[in-house]
């Protein structure tokens, strides 16, 4: 069920309709809790928030997070409801942010789930994770000081 009060920022269809042709839309237990690591460790830039929903920005990149009561009605729902672990085996990769920052910001909000370190594909980077268990490598390419 619904908690936001009053009309959204912007009408769903017309919302879905800006869109990028990829968007990561993460189920979360707590909006505010969400939004909070995001803006804080990935810094992301919040276009709007509800209890329901809320739509940012990292690194360019469009996406959304609804919280788990708008998925009611979802095959998902019970699952989410039995506090199973989310997003096991998806590892969401962002280029084009200097770990060592990524990490400093993860330790002050305990989000640190892998330190610094050069991996095979060339990258120099963090692994965090957010409050739901959605974990994010986070980092450069190997040689690339900001």
């Amino acid at each position: 069920m619904k908690k936001r009060i009053g009309d959204p920022w912007i009408s769903t269809s017309d919302y879905g309709a800006l869109l990028p042709q990829f968007t990561v839309n993460l189920i979360v237990r707590s909006i505010d809790l969400a939004l909070e690591f995001y803006r804080k460790v990935l810094q992301a830039q919040v276009h709007y928030s509800d209890p329901d929903f809320a739509a940012l920005r990292v690194l360019g990149i469009e996406m959304m997070l609804h919280a788990d009561h708008t998925y009611e009605h979802n095959p998902w729902s019970a699952s989410l409801r039995g506090g199973q672990t989310r997003g096991l085996g998806a590892e969401l990769r962002l280029l084009g942010m200097n770990p060592e920052e990524v990490a400093e910001r993860a330790r002050g909000m305990k989000a640190l789930f892998k330190d610094v370190s050069v991996r095979g594909h060339g990258w120099r980077e963090v692994m965090v994770r957010d409050p739901d268990g959605y974990v994010w490598a986070v980092g450069e390419i190997h040689g690339a000081h900001g």
